[in-house]
């Protein structure tokens, strides 16, 4: 019984470290250490099917790594038709209503490919055997990083293929038998229901982030990121720049034309801002509430940000029944004083943004730089030639708000 007795408390501590991860790839190296070291391989990788482009990627590389097996790959993907198994051999197997089963697959096995017509035979042993035509990829595999021997768990979510599980011992070392097969399939059910939980609670992270109406992030993702952003300021010297906006006319356009209509115009203006936004690497784009929204980027130039703002500005006045918006901008890459805290930072927005709603000023007004303030009583923003005219100028400033 004590091996039965570990490979429970195994089964237990693997659950157990994946509902205590906090993020996906926490969940995706928690199962993977949990299997290796469950099954007592060296090495462990989980990879996820992605049907639309016909491949296996994987998500993590676990233990002892071979030279190029990075921990979270970018890229490291796989064709299926390589390894078909994933969406022939299993479906052959389980789709009538049966339970998929692992199989193991050693570095004594044929290279090349063999018809399939061959059986069980040649380096597949486990569960339920192997055909050869499938098995020649795995092997070239293990031989090229020095393994002597894997196991395949296939996971299924949902009553579907979602990816598998891998798990190598090194060469030397016994290779895995059927009774190991057997508990990766057990291994690969408790997989698939911590990474269903993960799921669930990514959904649930992604509605308490995220505005219902334009699909942008919120106030709290805002408040978030911003706390984040000053933090590494602080620490590194990041140029950390808020834009706040506020969409002119809104009261007027739910009064006159009906909530849907501005609800339709909000969302217009999110998509607007989304566009602008993804002009500046990793910014983030929100909507702060009613007919706040705000563009936070980390790293890019001031300048930079004020001409994407500028931008936006202009994008916004050309939007059925909007008047534009009123921006405001305070970066720390301009003579702002310290910025100590996200509060201040958002204070310096705030008030630019204040500026140019008192002065219907055309362009962002930016705390800490001078200059001047081109007015929508000066220049309609539904005039195109006007608009035409005005780019290029120097966006309008505000001074130094200590």
């Amino acid at each position: 019984m004590g091996g039965d007795d570990a490979r429970l408390r195994a089964v237990v501590s693997l659950a157990q470290a994946m509902a205590a991860a906090h993020t996906p790839r926490g969940c995706w190296r928690a199962a993977a250490l949990g299997a290796c070291e469950a099954l007592g391989g060296s090495f462990a990788a989980l990879s996820v099917w992605e049907r639309g482009r016909g491949r296996l990627r994987v998500l993590v590389n676990a233990g002892d790594r071979a030279e190029g097996e990075e921990e979270f790959p970018d890229e490291e993907t796989y064709p299926v038709h390589q390894f078909p198994e994933i969406t022939e051999f299993l479906h052959e197997r389980w789709a009538g209503g049966g339970e998929p089963d692992a199989w193991v697959e050693t570095a004594d096995g044929p290279v090349e490919p063999q018809p399939s017509g061959g059986g069980r035979e040649a380096g597949a042993t486990g569960a339920h055997g192997y055909r050869n035509g499938y098995c020649h990829q795995r092997v070239a595999a293990l031989r090229r990083r020095g393994r002597g021997c894997c196991v395949v768990a296939p996971i299924v979510l949902h009553g579907r293929a979602w990816g598998e599980l891998y798990v190598a011992r090194p060469v030397g070392v016994p290779v895995f038998g059927r009774a190991d097969a057997d508990f990766a399939t057990v291994l690969a059910a408790v997989v698939a229901a911590g990474i269903s939980q993960t799921e669930r609670l990514e959904e649930v992270r992604k509605l308490a982030f995220t505005d219902p109406l334009t699909g942008l992030a919120n106030r709290r993702a805002v408040d978030m990121r911003l706390d984040e952003a000053v933090e590494r300021h602080r620490a590194d010297g990041s140029v950390v720049s808020l834009a706040v906006c506020d969409l002119n006319g809104l009261k007027w356009v739910n009064d006159t034309h009906g909530h849907a209509v501005g609800d339709r115009l909000l969302e217009r203006f999110g998509s607007v801002l989304s566009r602008c936004g993804a002009m500046l690497p990793g910014a983030l784009s929100a909507r702060l509430g009613g007919d706040e929204f705000c563009l936070l980027a980390v790293g890019p130039g001031a300048d930079e940000v004020v001409a994407v703002a500028t931008e936006l500005c202009e994008r916004a006045a050309e939007l059925e029944f909007g008047n534009g918006v009123a921006c405001g901008i305070a970066s720390t890459g301009d003579p702002i004083g310290p910025v100590v805290s996200a509060r201040r930072l958002f204070r310096l927005a705030d008030a630019a943004q204040y500026r140019a709603k008192a002065a219907r000023s055309l362009r962002p007004v930016v705390a800490g730089r001078d200059g001047e303030v081109i007015r929508l009583a000066d220049s309609p923003p539904k005039a195109a030639h006007d608009r035409r005219r005005l780019r290029g100028n120097r966006p309008s400033v505000e001074p130094p708000d200590r």
